[in-house]
């Protein structure tokens, strides 16, 4: 269905390719996941399948794409719209209409389909994502979440023979990621729909997958099975770290199958030494928490900086409407220094609603938010611009909207003179979070991971002492969620605080000490991050599920209780 035929593609202003030499053929009726490090070229590979490289990005594109039969060399994406549908990273971008049902309706009206026709695929559709209290609303209110499963909503009613998906769960909640996964496997399986899906959190979609194609760096490609590609691969989901780990082989790549191998690895462990020394400790007052371990070999893991401190950020009778929508109701919450407080919970819960407002520039109905160690405890909305950036700082669910110049080198060297910051200060965040990135880039031209981590870079210069990250780890591998994990755990270890909302359940697991879950605006769950996420079979991660009920969070957890036991 798909054939890449010797396909190199070269950018311009650039001398290496992007795709070096890549050959192989993906049937009809098979899901294939794509992998690869964050800016490795997975959106270029997908890109080519759909007839958008180069025609859409420039640069020189030499072998052959067939899709289906037809050369993109001949045919333009419009020439391909009966037979691809494709959804992009970042789905407003391409939204032409105002409402969901609308937005849904789009593709068969430019298809010419009839109206009985259009209804019953609108219906399907709405009723297959979830969708149908949504279809009134504007698409420009809904969360990021809920416009992911629009832009997904919207190419399947066309119902085309071939779905091109970058990274179509990375805004979803786990519940809404396995209904759109579940949904997509149907299409493959029922109606031989072929998909190329471009992933990151691997965890959620390895099961899936009939196939993997992964990516590197210097542009070649490795395709096949994924027990074999993934066994060798340096982006590997938890369950397949947990094999390695364990010595099992082949690996697992699902949880049903790595727990019926686990009972022998389950009796080496047993439960994880000091449980509850992993996090600062309750919600109840500082006082209260028990001081966190330090290792060496967890540095920059979670509950390193000993128990938490001053509060830094307090809200109380937090309240966010927008028109005669409630997102955030009557809360209150506390960020304390030493803390990495995780805000979790399903989609159009109010998580970024609750961000904006404690920052200052956003909606608030009623209620107020302080900076406890700033003088006079200011609330950031009456501050100034400036002043506010050095008590609180927040990177967006968009990245790019904090980014203006024209190179990564002119953002850095702006971040630091707006911070006051020493020369070179945000490069050197920048390395940490993402080394090598091509200073002379612009923004607009890196991948989702590369914006995301300049973003962060840029907010961090002027050193805030509190920080808040709206889906931190969208577009990021698992070595760049990492390298993220351990730059926030040293700011906690240093005396801030982080506030990140996030559905990334492996990343909460890695690095928050306390988590938070939101529904309908409101706190149902607050406590220390084992506590919650073990508790739920919906935000365990993959370690806490194949090792249930020890209570082990992570890989890098097991392997220490090995050692240990060792």
């Amino acid at each position: 269905m798909i054939r890449f035929e010797s396909v190199s593609l070269v950018y311009p202003g650039s001398t290496a390719p992007v795709l070096r030499d890549v050959h192989l053929a993906i049937p009809e009726g098979e899901l294939c996941l794509v992998t690869g490090a964050t800016g490795a070229g997975k959106s270029s590979l997908l890109g080519a399948a759909c007839a958008r490289v180069p025609h859409f990005t420039g640069g020189v594109l030499t072998g052959r794409v067939l899709v289906d039969g037809r050369d993109t060399e001949t045919h333009l994406p419009r020439d391909l719209a009966d037979l691809v549908g494709v959804v992009t990273q970042d789905p407003l971008l391409g939204f032409v209409t105002d409402t969901v049902e609308e937005e849904l309706a789009f593709a068969l009206e430019q298809l010419g389909l009839p109206r009985p026709v259009m209804r019953k695929r609108v219906e399907e559709v709405l009723d297959l994502l979830a969708l149908a209290q949504l279809r009134d609303r504007a698409l420009t209110e809904l969360s990021g979440g809920e416009q992911q499963r629009v832009a997904i909503g919207a190419v399947m009613t066309a119902q085309p023979r071939i779905l091109v998906l970058d990274e179509p769960t990375s805004a979803l909640d786990p519940g809404a990621a396995e209904d759109v996964l579940a949904a997509l496997t149907r299409l493959v399986h029922d109606l031989g729909v072929t998909v190329l899906l471009a992933e990151h959190r691997l965890e959620r979609v390895i099961q899936f997958a009939d196939s993997v194609l992964e990516v590197h760096p210097d542009g070649t490609v490795t395709y096949g099975d994924p027990g074999t590609v993934l066994a060798a691969s340096h982006s590997a989901p938890p369950v397949v770290e947990l094999g390695r780990l364990a010595g099992w082989d082949p690996v697992p790549l699902s949880v049903r199958d790595a727990r019926r191998r686990a009972g022998p690895l389950r009796t080496r462990l047993g439960p994880p030494d000091g449980d509850g020394a992993r996090e600062p400790g309750s919600t109840g007052s500082p006082r209260s928490r028990r001081p966190a371990r330090t290792t060496d070999d967890d540095a920059g893991g979670p509950g390193t900086g000993g128990a938490p401190g001053h509060g830094l950020l307090s809200a109380r009778g937090l309240s966010v409407t927008y028109g005669g929508v409630t997102a955030v109701h009557d809360l209150d919450l506390t960020l304390h220094a030493g803390e990495v407080l995780a805000v979790m919970g399903r989609n159009g819960s109010g998580k970024s609603s609750l961000l904006w407002a404690l920052q200052g520039t956003g909606s608030r109905s009623g209620g107020r938010v302080n900076l406890l160690r700033a003088a006079g405890t200011p609330d950031p909305a009456a501050l100034s611009p400036a002043r506010a950036r050095r008590h609180v700082a927040l990177v967006p669910q968009t990245p790019a909207h904090l980014l203006y110049h024209q190179s990564v080198a002119a953002e850095c060297a702006a971040a630091d003179t707006d911070a006051g910051a020493a020369d070179g200060t945000a490069a050197d965040l920048l390395d940490r979070i993402a080394p090598g990135l091509d200073r002379a880039t612009n923004p607009a031209d890196l991948s989702e991971g590369g914006r995301l981590a300049l973003a962060l870079a840029v907010q961090l210069a002027a050193d805030p002492p509190v920080l808040l990250l709206d889906e931190p780890t969208r577009g990021l591998d698992y070595g760049a969620k990492e390298a993220l994990a351990r730059v926030l755990t040293a700011r906690a270890r240093a005396g801030h605080g982080v506030v990140l909302t996030s559905h990334d359940v492996e990343f909460v697991a890695r690095c928050a000490h306390r988590v938070v879950t939101l529904a309908q605006g409101q706190v149902v769950a607050d406590g220390p991050a084992r506590e919650i996420l073990v508790a739920s079979p919906t935000l365990a991660p993959q370690t806490a599920k194949i090792l249930h009920p020890l209570g082990y969070l992570t890989v890098a957890e097991v392997r220490r209780a090995l050692e240990a036991r060792a």
